[in-house]
């Protein structure tokens, strides 16, 4: 293929490369530095449903076990997590959110909203639905 009659912008790749960055600067802009994406939704997701090991809460949130290892520690480190022997396994550890946690999401959560919100600003409420079923039906 002729490198000159390729279509960037229309490259999927690139589009949603592009998206995570205009995610990213608007969760910096709306929620600050508080808490990175990833470390609200393992605190979402452990909020929801609290002691699960951090393997299952990695595959929850579609995060890689080192990385999400590193995500546990800085917020176990804030006072935001805690982990505690599993009763049924002592070789494993589950994770709970704090109190100090539940507050720090619970503040984030309007800021997180306004970022979905001016994420998807040039869409109606149907193109909306669409897009997202979109994304879920391509991460499957």
């Amino acid at each position: 293929m002729d490198v000159t009659a390729f279509d960037l912008h229309g490259a999927p790749g690139h589009l949603i490369r592009r998206a995570q960055q205009r995610h990213q600067a608007l969760w910096l802009e709306r929620v600050g530095d508080r808490l990175t994406s990833v470390q609200f939704a393992a605190l979402a997701l452990l909020e929801r449903e609290p002691d699960l090991d951090q393997r299952t809460l990695g595959e929850r949130v579609s995060i890689d076990t080192s990385t999400l290892a590193e995500v546990c520690r800085r917020l176990a480190d804030r006072g935001l997590l805690e982990r505690a022997r599993d009763p049924r396994d002592a070789r494993r550890y589950v994770l709970r959110v704090t109190d100090a946690g539940a507050a720090v999401l619970r503040e984030a959560i309007p800021a997180v909203d306004v970022v979905g919100e001016q994420l998807l600003a040039g869409l109606d409420a149907a193109e909306r639905e669409t897009l997202i079923a979109l994304l879920r039906r391509v991460l499957v």
